[in-house]
């Protein structure tokens, strides 16, 4: 292909990238903006085998990538969707380490002079860093999301300075890389190495509650460092789509942020309320709370006019879409008006709730934001929590609490909350949820599926 025919595959490609991206802001059209994201790649693996010779061993790459990938999809449950995007993202960091690193050590094979011009050992210096800390903080977000780590924060004296020392260490030896006449591999190496440590000593000190911030601030993190390597390669489809991935990832990371009431460097530098959040978890005081049992909870939501029902991680860890998908369709039977109501931040990471639901074919009109259900709760007859915690805690609104001024769903004003729980543990901010000791809410101990499933059956 001539160069001009390159450059014209590529832009359409990235076309498609830009499609992709707005069907996927909505339900209705996720799946053909994921069509147009596989023809979009489509097109620019076709087009780079046509430009070069080694079309044979990146075909069997994709082959065994390919391979590996098709079978962790459909062997990975829905519950394990948030350590799996953590782990990809990883996966888009390393990638961009390597191609800086085979640019760095043969640049004639990437059209490069021998002697690496400044901008592109500017472009190398800021893909590596970025790509290397990516890659580490992805497994340990991977680690923490999928427990084979403590959720809770890691932190120790002097952290925070050590983590500024090595940022400062590590961007001086980028800029020694930088300046340096000839390629200096001193430098580089230890810019990297400093950049894979960084990473990881700045995710420990981030807990659970602030992990849907931290999967999309690396997922920006992740396209930031393609578009950098894609400035070296001089590739016009990977600079667009780096910086589409970039650009979106900040977005929902600011998003996440406002929806927590959470300033996104109060996220980077420590996790979620661990020292006030800890003391006021259990300050001693004796609380009683009502409980009941399924056929309960379905004999008031059966003779109610109007149900919410709150999502959290608990469902996702009962695997209990579908049965709620079943309580759903009943309660609709006996004309009853049943909607959901979506936190932006329930679960582990954006959307989770959104996917699960989807995944059982709850009608998408039934599935509201926060802004959309929050002013219906005080009109609302009962309300049934399933697993959630923080994003229903009316402890958001009382001065002094770690989580004051977090956007919450307002269930606490409906007539009637009924939380279903395993017990009364704290989520992940480590708070006791003053909605629970309401007198209008009833707790129903218990399994999410087996629960629900029970109050099916009373229907």
């Amino acid at each position: 292909m001539s160069v001009n025919s390159v450059a014209l595959a590529y832009l359409i490609a990235s076309v498609f990238f830009i499609l992709a991206l707005k069907g996927l802001s909505s339900p209705l059209t996720a799946r053909r903006g994921n069509l147009f994201g596989m023809v979009g790649m489509a097109i620019a693996v076709v087009t780079t085998l046509t430009i070069t010779s080694n079309w044979a061993l990146i075909l069997a790459c994709i082959a065994v990538g390919g391979a590996i990938g098709a079978i962790v999809a459909r062997r990975v449950q829905m519950t394990a969707m948030p350590e799996l995007v953590a782990f990809m993202h990883s996966l888009v960091g390393l990638a961009a380490v390597f191609i800086a690193i085979a640019a760095v050590n043969n640049p004639a094979s990437f059209g490069l002079p021998e002697t690496l011009p400044m901008g592109s050992r500017l472009e190398l210096f800021l893909g590596t860093f970025i790509g290397a800390m990516t890659w580490s903080g992805s497994v340990i977000a991977f680690l923490k999301l999928s427990g084979r780590m403590s959720g809770a924060p890691i932190t120790f004296g002097g952290q925070h300075m050590i983590n500024l020392i090595l940022a400062i260490v590590m961007v001086g030896f980028g800029l020694w890389f930088f300046f340096s006449e000839t390629t200096n591999w001193t430098a580089f190496a230890t810019m990297t190495a400093i950049a894979f440590v960084l990473g990881f000593l700045i995710i420990i000190p981030i807990g659970g509650a602030d992990m849907p911030v931290v999967i999309s601030m690396l997922n920006s993190y992740s396209g930031w460092a393609a578009a950098g390597i894609g400035f070296s390669l001089g590739n016009p489809m990977l600079i667009i789509a780096g910086s589409l991935v970039g650009s979106s990832g900040a977005i929902l990371s600011y998003i996440m942020c406002k929806a927590m009431n959470r300033p996104f460097i109060s996220v980077i530098l420590g996790g979620f309320g661990s020292e006030t959040g800890a003391a006021a978890a259990g300050d001693g005081t004796q609380k009683t709370h009502r409980s009941g049992s399924a056929e309960d909870a379905a004999f008031l939501m059966g003779n109610a006019d109007s149900v919410i029902i709150v999502p959290g991680y608990g469902l996702a860890v009962a695997r209990a879409q579908h049965s709620v998908k079943e309580l759903a369709e009943k309660l609709h039977a006996k004309g009853v008006n049943v909607r959901f109501a979506i936190h932006p931040v329930a679960g582990r990471m954006p959307g989770h709730m959104n996917v699960l639901l989807a995944e059982a074919e709850i009608p998408y009109e039934q599935v509201l934001e926060m802004d959309e259900i929050n002013s219906d709760f005080s009109n609302t007859d009962v309300v049934l929590v399933l697993g959630a915690n923080d994003v229903v805690n009316p402890a958001a609104n009382v001065p002094g609490s770690p989580i004051y001024g977090m956007p919450i769903l307002d269930a606490h004003k409906a007539r009637t909350v009924m939380v279903v729980k395993r017990s009364m543990a704290a989520g992940y901010a480590g708070l006791d949820n003053d909605l629970f000791y309401m007198d209008k809410t009833m707790m129903v101990f218990g399994d999410a599926k087996k629960v629900v499933e029970e109050m099916v059956k009373a229907l």
